[in-house]
């Protein structure tokens, strides 16, 4: 049912409400709102992070809390800003009760809707914030040993990185999310 939905969307407008109209997620019961995208259609650079937490539910936008803020300077470090050159989403686009990880069967449930975000979208370069975005893209698990690491998704160039969550929890990390930031800035001005 999603890979059909997902396919018949011939614009993000359209993926969105086929999105907000799928009802086969159990987590969309337990959420407020659908957490879509935010930032700009079209950027080069298009994040993947995992799924909502509490502020990202009561806002509908994806990274908004104390993890979106540092990401907001993360980018801003190397030239890059939402509101001009960054478009972000999420694997889940509904919160899991208690922020709890979403599982693989949500995942697999939801990709085919990812997929054609990304299509739709367009980016020159994917950015996938963190395991969860990992597990559910690449099939894989371990972010410190898949951070940093160029990777192809779907016919592009996708870097896996440390969630920014992670990173408050973990200060000591920023220095490699920091090397990850230079690498994607290269890659971008070449």
């Amino acid at each position: 049912v999603a890979s059909t939905l997902a396919a018949a969307a011939s614009d993000l407008d359209t993926l969105r409400a086929a999105m907000s109209a799928f009802e086969l997620c159990e987590l969309k019961r337990g959420a407020r709102n659908l957490v879509f995208a935010d930032g700009t259609p079209g950027a080069r650079v298009m994040v993947i992070g995992e799924a909502p937490g509490r502020d990202e539910d009561r806002q509908g936008l994806p990274f908004v809390g104390r993890a979106g803020q540092l990401l907001d300077r993360m980018l801003s470090a190397i030239g890059l800003s939402r509101a001009e050159s960054v478009y972000i989403t999420n694997v889940m686009p509904w919160r899991p009760p208690q922020n709890r990880d979403p599982n693989r069967e949500e995942m697999a449930m939801m990709l085919p809707f990812l997929k054609r975000h990304v299509e739709l979208a367009a980016p020159e370069i994917l950015i996938l914030m963190g395991n969860i975005s990992c597990e559910a893209v690449l099939g894989k698990r371990g972010i410190t040993r898949l951070r940093g690491n160029w990777t192809e998704v779907w016919g592009k160039p996708a870097l896996p990185m440390f969630h920014p969550a992670y990173l408050l929890r973990q200060p000591a990390e920023k220095r490699k999310a920091w090397a990850d930031l230079l690498d994607l800035n290269a890659r971008l001005t070449t």
